[in-house]
């Protein structure tokens, strides 16, 4: 979401004196049916490895458009809007470095930037392939338009991407709800949720790989159809007899959450359009997942006090080095290895803090191939 009072002023002065276009943005609006993805792969000699294993390694992480926690404007910490070529490598960087420690093989990325002026109009997803063991990505655009006219953003591609070690292949973008609570011309700027769907064999195992990232300031029902969306995709592909496997950022807490608003560690005021008033209302909105399939970290280990659900938070708004609620999932019809599932809040043995690279801690988990 973008400052509404600069889009409401920018907007009106293209439609009455431009004359040139219907659509002087080329802002992509429509989000009606479904579209291929944009397939990517590695610039050098592709070499798949063999899965001698029994179990593949499963990442998500929402990287924020590289830009580490530098202080956005809407983060309300400071109002920097656009970064310098050298501050994105850097970043990217830091957030390879993380990914080749983790050795994924199939990562999930939310926020990842390919044109954006923002980000130095680096293609953050091939960056990561020529980088790093993976060779073959999708992408689905959330975000893209030629011009922003609100806080200098400018030109922009951002969305979600699937990156793998083996080949992905039918990629395609599955659109969700848009938010209804704003006029339609405002409604022109806003994110194009959606549901990017590949693709994967393994050892033989044919397997479906959904990522997603949906709506961070819905308040009219927006996200809950979203997750609807999701959860219908899914079991269409569960009746079908097939294996998948979905992860992503659905900016919801778990059911049975300790703190589920009043988090307090945000610059924004209650006057600001990123303000996030809490998750009241929508505690039991992930359960639906957790009824019918397997969660990367269940409801038995995120438990029911602050003690044990900790260890599971995934992303925090404040800068000081603390993780305060837990928004990062990954969840199977197939079956994950013991308790694999954990989130990498802090450097590990390879000395490389999270922290500083994104607001979002990766989560990671074992996949059984048998």
């Amino acid at each position: 979401m973008l400052h509404i009072k600069k889009l409401i002023g920018f907007l009106l002065f293209f439609i009455v004196f431009s004359g040139i276009s219907c659509d002087p943005f080329n802002s992509i609006i429509e989000n009606r049916s479904n579209e291929d993805a944009v397939i990517y792969y590695k610039a050098e000699t592709i070499k798949t490895p063999a899965a001698s294993s029994d179990s593949i390694k499963v990442v998500t992480w929402n990287i924020k458009f590289g830009g580490g926690r530098i202080d956005f404007f809407f983060d309300c910490y400071g109002d920097r809007v656009l970064m310098t070529k050298d501050e994105v490598i850097s970043n990217m960087n830091g957030i390879i470095a993380k990914i080749k420690s983790l050795n994924p093989d199939i990562i999930y990325l939310e926020e990842a930037d390919i044109q954006s002026k923002r980000s130095a109009f680096v293609d953050q997803v091939q960056m990561i392939l020529d980088n790093t063991d993976l060779n073959y990505g999708v992408y689905a655009s959330q975000w893209q338009a030629d011009y922003v006219p609100s806080d200098g953003v400018g030109k922009v591609n951002s969305g979600n991407a699937i990156l793998s070690k083996y080949e992905l292949k039918n990629a395609e973008r599955i659109p969700l709800s848009l938010i209804e609570e704003d006029p339609g011309y405002v409604q022109y700027f806003y994110l194009r949720r959606n549901l990017l769907k590949t693709d994967i064999t393994i050892n033989g195992k044919d397997i479906v790989l959904f990522g997603t990232h949906t709506s961070a300031y819905s308040n009219d029902g927006t996200k809950l159809k979203q997750l609807k969306t999701i959860k219908e995709e899914v079991d269409k592909t569960n009746a079908a007899g097939k294996t998948f496997i979905l992860g992503g950022d659905f900016n919801t807490i778990p059911p049975n959450s300790v703190v589920y608003e009043h988090f307090n560690d945000a610059a924004c005021d209650s006057t600001s359009d990123y303000y996030e008033t809490g998750f009241t209302g929508q505690l039991d909105d992930m359960q639906m997942f957790y009824d019918n399939y397997t969660p990367a970290i269940n409801q038995a280990r995120y438990g029911t006090t602050l003690s044990s659900q900790e260890h599971f938070f995934s992303f925090t708004s404040n800068k000081d080095g603390f993780w305060n609620r837990k928004l990062d999932y990954i969840f199977t019809n197939g079956t994950f290895s013991g308790n694999s599932g954990h989130v990498l809040q802090n450097a590990g043995s390879d000395n490389l803090p999270t922290m500083p690279l994104s607001d979002h801690a990766p989560l990671s988990v074992s996949f059984k191939l048998n």
